[in-house]
């Protein structure tokens, strides 16, 4: 099979990989596999479909939700949703070949679409790189049982307590620290006309049975990432797979 040689924006490509890898020098036959993979797998990112690169973990079960969410943006027309997952390794066992591909798809994908389900893996590291230049505006997070913690969605008292209820038994958080968290939460549900009191929202935690099913917790980090996301619209929150297959319909 004739060598296709290198893809005409090869020194832009290589240019990104120079940054992630923090300026590390390559062996030639490192530079090849990446210009090999660039030439296999950034021309589906190039055409008239728009793409999607979707996050998340490959373990089972929550590989399920990344395929829900695939199979619903393969429903639209002119799509190419894909995962990392199904695309072939680089064969380069001194790199980080994550960085590296992770670099390569998210600049070129026309949207992230991150799926959360756990403060643990992978998806911590994805988490910090879309949150940030030149990944954010393209991308929207997906967690599941994520409580909305700004005001203009804190619609009625239960969604106060369950913002509420990730401050206070978040063991991240000293006791100042959740003190002034939950000063703030209440403040913004005051400016929507719901009147609690501090007490009022510890006493009805203390009251939480101690066997009622605990939803999906998240470190304080994933917390004020998700709502940097909220803040500019593109946070979605889920808490089945019905829900789940609803929600994708809000990402453009």
């Amino acid at each position: 099979m004739t060598d296709p040689g290198p893809p005409p924006n090869a020194a832009e490509i290589m240019e990104s990989v120079n940054d992630t890898l923090q300026g590390l020098e390559l062996e030639p036959r490192e530079t090849s596999e990446i210009l090999l993979f660039a030439n296999r797998e950034l021309p589906h990112l190039h055409t008239p479909e728009d793409s999607y690169f979707i996050l998340g973990s490959y373990r089972d079960p929550y590989l399920r939700r990344l395929r829900i969410v695939q199979n619903e943006l393969d429903k639209r027309i002119g799509t190419y949703p894909f995962l990392m997952a199904d695309l072939p390794e680089l064969d380069i066992d001194r790199l980080p070949v994550f960085r590296i591909r992770f670099t390569l798809l998210a600049a070129h994908a026309d949207t992230i679409v991150a799926v959360y389900e756990q403060d643990a893996g992978g998806e911590v590291t994805e988490l910090g790189k879309i949150s940030t230049t030149p990944y954010f505006d393209k991308s929207y997070v997906l967690p599941r049982d994520y409580t909305w913690m700004t005001d203009q969605n804190l619609d009625t008292e239960a969604d106060v307590i369950a913002a509420a209820a990730t401050i206070y038994f978040n063991d991240d958080l000293d006791q100042a620290t959740a003190e002034k968290e939950l000063d703030s939460l209440l403040a913004a549900a005051n400016k929507n006309d719901i009147r609690l009191t501090k007490s009022d929202v510890i006493d009805r935690l203390e009251e939480r049975e101690d066997d009622e099913q605990a939803p999906v917790s998240y470190s304080w980090v994933h917390l004020n990432e998700f709502r940097l996301f909220e803040l500019h619209n593109r946070c979605f929150a889920w808490s089945s797979q019905d829900d789940l297959r609803n929600i994708v319909d809000k990402v453009p």
